[in-house]
């Protein structure tokens, strides 16, 4: 094949469909908008949700709860997931980031105790569960709050 061969598929370009031009185009005179109406209107429609006037679901639902928008979304690292360094190794959240077992460092970092951990680390996190916390240290490792 030569590049003066290339030739583009069949309905792979649709043309513009260009409103107003006459009768015979299927789309004269009112341009596809019918007669009268809301629609009908420059600027006319309705936000989206509109229900002509009928209460709309989102407002008939009932409301529950509350979000805190302050809210502080901690990326989570079980202690299985720390056996794959090696012994005495600095895990730090950036070195966690690095290794592609956290994704993203929302608020922090926080170790919970899901699991064990066989080797002696020194693990640096934002937060610690109770249980995360004894486990790394009853294996001979340290704990330090960042």
């Amino acid at each position: 094949m030569k590049l003066h061969e290339l030739k583009a598929s069949e309905g792979a370009r649709k043309k513009r469909n260009r409103v107003g031009r006459g009768m015979s185009s299927g789309n004269g005179k009112t341009s596809g908008r019918g007669h009268k109406g809301q629609k009908a209107r420059s600027g006319g429609g309705t936000r989206p949700g509109f229900e002509g006037g009928q209460m709309p679901l989102f407002q008939r639902l009932p409301k529950r709860g509350f979000t805190n928008i302050h809210r502080k979304e901690f990326a989570i690292v079980n202690l299985d997931a720390l056996n794959r360094f090696d012994e005495g190794t600095e895990v730090t959240p950036e070195l966690l980031v690095e290794e592609g077992v956290v994704k993203k460092l929302n608020a922090g970092l926080k170790v919970l105790g899901n699991g064990t951990v066989e080797k002696k680390l020194t693990v640096k996190a934002n937060k610690f569960s109770a249980s995360a916390k004894e486990a790394i240290e009853a294996a001979g490792g340290q704990t330090e709050v960042i």
